[in-house]
């Protein structure tokens, strides 16, 4: 690219522009943040610092974000990226263009966070450069968690202007970007309202609630758990009727912009500051009752707040049998029940006014169902459900004669999947297209993703490992010795792997089978240390969660390449058990002393972002982050060819790793007492303690020596197993496992 991002600037420090310097400055760049006044910029970098969830891979980020009054822009003459973000007013922000006009560097890029304002109305009047740098990035709320980002160019937009931002957003920012015309509300909000808008139909008359709503369109046809109106309260209905009414006054066609008044409910919600969140009550209400907090839910016809209802829809229990999100929801708008008539009643429509105005608002049907993927978190777009559902079903369901003008001659909108964005992205994907998978069992694949590097890919539930992951691990080591240069270990998945496969071991524990856990323990540390001691460099790729034995794999990689949404923790403590895949051994290794081991292993720390597990010690200095996700696999396979072509030498096991003895031990066991003292550790918390300690200072050596990695991993396994066999640890795992939570018992 011509021009490196290194420094931005975010004018209005409000719900959005204070966020999006928040992910500027993840991505490492120094942000000026303007607003009214340096105070109001200071309040609302302080407004999202305490935001929940956090804008900030990790606190130090915030150092990046310089705070100013918009009554002085010279810092603006140094950077490369103007973002303005402030109040939806014309008037306002063509002041403040022609204002930016006369202090931007020739080379720096301005654009508009704007939703509702003609991104040409603004640039009017303002120099040719000025123009040939204006565009539209519009940022999904929140920006660090949402991935797409709406990229509107005008007539006068340079092209490689264009192409810079792109890149920026794409491979700086992580985002997904789709190219939008600059039309009312771009894509994503324009048809998922059209959508939201139905739904609110079918309440106010009555047809169905509001609970019945959120529990057919949620993630029973691949949408969120948020559903319609959860989702509605989270991001404020007055933002969503903002929306609305500017596309009923703005759209061309009389129809179309009837389809965006929503009922009269709506406006006496907006009357009585029923907003969502942001006012303790909208759709949904958290009240308190006798100390307990119970949800209750709104009547649409009197507006007051009654009990949540429970959903009982047979159709629903049906079709979670099916696991294809599109086949679930076929049948479900192709049945006869009420499911599928307000699916018939509002997807059908959406579908339809999809079809018709695609052409108008993008310049092609992969960016419209990319758009409502990354925007909403759907599972397929709106095309997509078009070609799962069938065409002619869509038609004659919604009692359409005339095929849309996009498909004459054919029966499907898209032939094949949804493609990549990028040639460069989602790597996975594209090898099993081609048919590179080398090898493959229940729990893991082996592909061949091209020059020269293997991959080994978990598709179990939730990544869990287990006996067939271990093994493609183990093969997948010999394999890449034998045929290839280097190794990856990584998925497309939300989630890397959620650790070892509890129903198993819970199974085994509780039939007594000591010899098959022994063995189970024995397997996964020969794989954790053969990803080690390679003959060819190893590179893990974890994203999303990496739990327990997901993140003793990462720690023995040559590198982890880890996505910037990685939650990486030992969290075995939690289940009566502790880390006995070499997590412990690897944690003292690179732990400053046995204490800071025993506190991150011991409190089952987790990191919220790939940045702050290196604040942890899970992740080192040298590895490396991904701020895009779908990018991921292929930045890992770079780091590991890169490794290979350096003269890469295995790593010798170690030999001599320092243990304290009986004096740490007993320190660390005195902190543990006192802390059941104190009423912060249950009694099982204490076995487990001391067990761990055990470990982190050398078990029975007689004072402070070294021991080798094989012999800290025989300390491991034989804690581990001990653990086991105490009821109190199969209890909790029982819990966890029936509930998702942890148990302190």
């Amino acid at each position: 690219m011509t021009h490196r991002l290194q420094s931005a600037a975010v004018l209005g420090a409000g719900t959005m522009g204070a966020p999006i310097a928040a992910h500027l400055a993840n991505a490492g760049i120094p942000v000026h943040l303007f607003d009214v006044t340096a105070k109001a910029a200071d309040a609302g970098l302080a407004r999202a610092r305490a935001l929940k969830p956090d804008p900030f891979f990790v606190p130090d980020a915030a150092a990046l974000i310089h705070t100013g009054s918009l009554d002085d822009l010279s810092p603006l003459a140094t950077v490369d990226w103007i973002i303005e973000a402030v109040v939806e007013n014309l008037a306002i922000k063509q002041a403040l263009a022609e204002r930016i006009d006369a202090v931007r560097a020739p080379h720096a890029v301005v654009s508009s966070n704007t939703s509702g304002i003609p991104l040409a109305l603004v640039a009017e009047g303002r120099s040719e450069g000025f123009r040939r740098h204006w565009m539209g990035t519009h940022f999904f709320n929140p920006p660090r968690y949402l991935r797409l980002v709406e990229l509107i160019a005008t007539t006068d937009t340079d092209p490689a202007v264009t192409a810079r931002v792109r890149h920026w957003l794409d491979h700086v920012l992580g985002k997904g970007v789709v190219e939008a015309k600059d039309t009312p509300a771009f894509i994503a909000n324009h048809l998922g309202l059209f959508g939201v808008v139905r739904l609110l139909d079918a309440v106010a008359d009555g047809s169905v609630s509001i609970e019945e709503v959120d529990a057919m369109t949620g993630p029973i046809i691949g949408r969120p758990k948020s559903a319609t109106f959860r989702t509605v309260d989270i991001a404020g209905l007055d933002i969503l009727t903002k929306v609305a009414h500017d596309l009923s006054v703005r759209l061309p066609r009389e129809d179309d912009r009837r389809a965006f008044v929503p009922p009269a409910f709506v406006a006496a919600m907006l009357k009585r500051g029923l907003l969502g969140d942001k006012t303790g009550q909208g759709f949904y209400k958290k009240t308190r009752a006798a100390g307990a907090t119970k949800i209750v839910t709104l009547d649409p016809a009197s507006l007051s707040y009654r009990e949540k209802q429970s959903v009982r829809l047979p159709e629903l229990d049906a079709a979670r049998g099916t696991t294809e999100t599109g086949a679930r929801t076929r049948d479900l708008f192709l049945g006869k029940h009420k499911t599928g008539d307000l699916l018939r009643r509002t997807l059908g429509p959406t579908l339809l006014y999809a079809a018709r105005i695609a052409g108008d608002i993008a310049h092609d049907i992969n960016d419209i169902d990319r758009a409502m993927r990354w925007g909403f978190g759907w599972d397929l777009g709106l095309f997509e459900l078009w070609d799962a559902i069938g065409v002619d079903n869509v038609l004659s369901a919604c009692g359409v004669t005339e095929r849309p003008a996009m498909l004459p001659g054919r029966t499907r909108f898209r032939e094949g999947r949804l493609p990549a964005a990028a040639p460069d992205v989602l790597i996975l994907q594209s090898a099993r297209d081609r048919s590179a998978v080398v090898a493959s069992n229940e729990g893991a694949s082996l592909i061949d993703v091209g020059n020269g590097c293997l991959c080994v890919e978990f598709h179990s539930k939730m990544n869990a490992i287990g006996g067939d992951s271990i093994a493609m691990l183990q093969a997948g080591v010999r394999e890449a010795e034998a045929n290839f240069e280097a190794l990856v270990v990584g998925n497309d998945a939300p989630n890397f792997s959620a650790g070892a496969n509890l129903m198993l071991l819970l199974l085994e524990a509780q039939a007594g089978n000591w010899d098959e856990v022994d063995l189970m323990i024995r397997a996964f540390q020969g794989a954790t240390m053969a990803l080690k001691t390679a003959a060819v460099p190893v590179v893990i790729a974890p994203g999303g969660l990496t739990l327990g034995g997901g993140c003793e794999l990462s720690l023995h990689g040559d590198r982890v390449q880890a996505a910037a949404e990685t939650y990486m923790g030992l969290v075995e403590v939690g289940v009566g058990l502790v880390p006995a895949g070499g997590g412990t051994k690897e944690m003292l290794l690179r732990q400053p002393d046995a204490q800071a081991a025993f506190e991150t292993i011991g409190f089952g720390k987790v990191s919220t972002s790939g940045p702050d597990a290196k604040r942890l010690g899970y992740l080192q200095r040298h590895d490396g982050i991904s701020m895009n996700r779908e990018r991921l696999i292929t930045d890992a396979k770079a780091v590991a060819l890169g490794l290979a072509r350096t003269g890469y030498r295995a790593p010798a096991r170690r030999d001599a790793i320092p243990v304290g003895g009986p004096s740490a031990f007993a320190t660390l066991s005195l902190g543990v007492h006192l802390a059941w003292r104190a009423g912060r550790l249950s009694d099982h918390d204490v076995v487990i303690g001391r067990k761990l300690a055990w470990i982190l200072t050398g078990g029975n050596v007689p004072h402070a020596t070294t021991l080798s990695e094989d012999q800290l991993l025989d300390l491991e396994r034989e804690a581990f197993l001990s653990l086991c066999g105490e009821p109190n640890t199969l209890e909790r795992i029982a819990y966890t496992l029936k509930t998702g939570k942890t148990l302190r018992n």
